[in-house]
């Protein structure tokens, strides 16, 4: 009788510390659970994109075609967005009704909230050994409550999936350096393809961390190693699986569109639609911030192009201001609508090369690496109800004041990171590797959006977990 009452109370004591040990966690889940759904409440809305996602969503349960339907009710197959997302929305209609775009922000809490567990189950394989619980529990926290991450699980887009695909591709890579099999592989292959088929850039996750899978493993006959052939064996069926959806939506597109589109076009065009390189080409020549991406390169075409939302950098001298003003009043004043002409697109071109000539340092240096900073830097602030010129303070006292709060937050988070790969976890190289092809990625495009460097905060998670404890430990040992 006594030794079952002490094998209960040893059990008790075993369940009583489970509990301890998992009541930070619950806390932190908690607490990101109540950001999202209050940014749910506040946020959520469908426009642009989502609707575009929806549509293709709709046609496929309602059609089983991959298109998009015009006014008039005609449907059209498209290849401007990848399917990934698409998929997501429609099993989330299926389930929940069409055009519940809300199932979708709930599922999208869900998801994050659950890559906030595997980020920090991967910071507890990868940190050192004294860092490995406390960085885990910080690295939770960091994720959780990020408002930044947080706030688009409130929209139906491509941001929440992508960032859990990244979380799961990390929490594979790790769990499979640690023990090689079949489930760590298959996770990690699903993780990449899904991020590639949500967004064309998401095949970056795999070129950067592929290599992570095998580098440090023990191979050959030495005890605790995975065989050669196991190996090989593992990577080819992993590598057939993950190209699989991409022969198929490649084999798609040559069939209807008679082109050879693996992932989907830059400039998100059909085949025979214009793109305005001319026009593309003279954005790039001056644009450096989100606010010219919203005021002048979103609305054109279709909407006047204003003169007044240029900034002084688009004219280098009177008389180009002049040929600019002429050229926005020649497109303003068509008859046929605020559309970019075949020659009206050549005469952006031509002032495109004139711009680049006479200055090819700014073009091809500063203002590229001016726009990353501000994808990297400013406020985040794109979703939020927010003047976008946060920084005329007698404009908008209270705003001003929390963008720079945001930008304060946003620059803790990346000193963090940087703390972190300073203390060079497991894995650091992958995780800078991926940060540095992603920037330089965007090192190419005309036209910032903060949102697209917010595919590297799980590494920032990641590494600011690490920093974060490793500074907290640090001030702790120096008091004692």
């Amino acid at each position: 009788m006594e030794a079952a009452s002490g094998s209960q109370l040893t059990a008790l004591g075993r369940i009583y510390g489970h509990l301890v040990r998992a009541l930070p966690a619950g806390l932190a889940l908690a607490a990101g659970a109540v950001l999202r759904v209050w940014m749910l409440k506040k946020l959520f809305e469908v426009n642009g994109d989502a609707l575009i996602y929806g549509g293709l969503a709709k046609n496929l349960l309602l059609h089983g075609q991959y298109g998009l339907t015009v006014a008039s009710g005609e449907m059209y197959p498209t290849l401007i967005r990848l399917p990934g997302y698409p998929l997501f929305l429609a099993l989330c209609f299926k389930v929940f009704g069409i055009e519940n775009y809300a199932s979708a922000a709930w599922a999208q809490i869900a998801l994050e909230l659950l890559g906030c567990l595997l980020l920090a189950e991967f910071v507890r394989r990868i940190a050192p050994p004294e860092l490995k619980s406390g960085a885990a529990h910080c690295t939770l926290w960091l994720a959780a409550l990020c408002p930044f991450t947080a706030s688009y699980t409130a929209a139906p887009l491509t941001e929440t999936p992508t960032l859990f695909a990244i979380a799961l591709a990390l929490w594979a890579v790790a769990r499979f350096n640690a023990r090689p099999g079949w489930g760590s592989a298959l996770w990690f292959t699903f993780a990449v393809s899904y991020a590639a088929l949500l967004r064309p850039d998401g095949a970056l996750v795999g070129v950067a961390l592929a290599p992570a899978l095998v580098v440090g493993l023990r191979r050959g006959d030495e005890a605790g190693a995975i065989p050669r052939k196991k190996l090989i064996r593992m990577a080819l069926v992993c590598v057939l699986l993950a190209l699989a959806p991409f022969g198929a939506w490649t084999g798609r597109n040559w069939r209807v569109f008679h082109v050879f589109e693996p992932l989907a076009p830059r400039y998100a065009a059909d085949p025979g639609e214009e793109t305005y390189p001319g026009w593309q080409r003279w954005v790039k020549t001056w644009c450096l911030d989100f606010v010219s991406t919203s005021d002048v390169y979103w609305p054109v075409p279709g909407n006047p192009l204003d003169l007044t939302k240029l900034p002084s950098r688009a004219f280098d001298s009177p008389s180009q201001y002049a040929e600019t003003a002429a050229l926005a009043a020649d497109y303003s004043d068509q008859d046929n609508g605020l559309d970019i002409s075949p020659d009206m697109d050549a005469r952006f071109e031509r002032l495109a090369e004139e711009r680049i000539a006479a200055h090819p340092l700014r073009y091809y240096v500063w203002l590229p690496l001016g726009r990353v900073a501000d994808m990297w830097l400013r406020p985040r602030v794109e979703n939020l109800p927010i003047d976008l010129d946060w920084w005329v303070y007698a404009n908008h006292r209270a705003e001003t004041r929390f963008s720079w709060a945001y930008a304060g937050l946003n620059a803790v988070y990346l000193l963090l990171g940087l703390a972190g790969l300073c203390l060079r976890p497991k894995f650091w190289l992958w995780m800078a590797a991926y940060i540095a092809l992603r920037s330089a990625l965007l090192l190419t495009i005309e036209a910032p959006e903060a949102r697209y460097t917010l595919e590297c905060f799980p590494m920032l998670f990641a590494l600011g977990g690490v920093g974060l404890y490793g500074w907290v430990r640090k001030g702790i040992g120096n008091r004692e």
